[in-house]
This record gives structure tokens, C-alpha cells and sequence, in this order.
């Protein structure tokens, strides 16, 4: 009769810890849910490339601007800023900051905040941007 309630005993608790484990993955997911604003996990690929927003004729001018780097991107920016739109240019801006931080921090940072203040939850760029956000502020 022992051996029976402590086989028992043990099945009870195999069994309660895998209900607390459910439960801490569901308040987990919730609290994640919540840290994105309610907002649904972004869909978008995180590759810059495949990102909407950039003509297909600029491609090849963009792709020349970061062979060059700082000083390249920064003037291609200035030239077709007008004609490139979010996320992507999100997505290139943050790639420019990422250049110069080393170089003009201040710049930087500025130009960070003006990207974050523009770019929604719900943005493929988003993640980028809170990966980046420790760094820049």
C-alpha cells in the first residue's frame, strides 16, 4: 500500500510541474505580447534586402554607397533620401548610425532617435531598432 501512494505522490507532482510549466509559458508569452505593445510579431524578413520601400533602380547606387561606407552612404542618403521610404530607409539609416558611431556619436544618437520616433511596434525594422536602443541613448 506504501508503494502505491508514493507512485501516486510522484505522478502528482510530475504532473503539477508540467501544469506550472504551461502556465509560466503562457504569462511568459503574455508579458512578451505586452512588451511589443500588443502588437503581433513582425512577419517581415529581418534581412535589410528584402525589405519594401526602395525603387529596384537604386539598388545598384545603394549597394556602390556602402562599398564606400560612412562618407558614401551618408551621400547617398543626402541624394535619394526623398525617394526611398520606410522600412527600408529605416533600415539604411540604421545601418549609417551603425557606421558612425565610432566616429560622430552625436550624430549618432540623433539620427537613432529620429529613426525610433518614426518606426512602429509593428515594423520589421522594430527589433533592429530595440536591439540598437542600449547603445544610442
Amino acid at each position: 500500500m506504501r508503494q502505491v501512494i508514493g507512485l501516486l505522490l510522484i505522478i502528482g507532482a510530475i504532473w503539477g510541474c508540467k501544469e506550472l510549466y504551461k502556465y509560466w509559458d503562457t504569462v511568459k508569452a503574455r508579458k512578451q505580447a505586452e512588451d511589443r505593445g500588443g502588437a503581433p510579431p513582425p512577419t517581415a524578413a529581418a534581412t535589410p534586402t528584402a525589405l519594401p520601400g526602395l525603387p529596384s533602380n537604386l539598388e545598384s547606387t545603394l549597394l556602390a554607397a556602402q562599398k564606400q561606407g560612412a562618407a558614401g552612404l551618408k551621400n547617398w542618403l543626402k541624394l535619394y533620401r526623398a525617394y526611398v521610404s520606410d522600412p527600408r530607409l529605416a533600415a539604411i539609416e540604421l545601418d549609417y548610425v551603425v557606421l558612425i558611431s565610432s566616429s560622430n556619436p552625436q550624430e549618432a544618437r540623433q539620427l537613432f532617435a529620429a529613426v525610433k520616433q518614426r518606426t512602429p511596434t509593428n515594423s520589421p525594422v522594430y527589433p533592429r531598432i530595440k536591439q540598437l536602443e542600449k547603445t544610442y541613448q
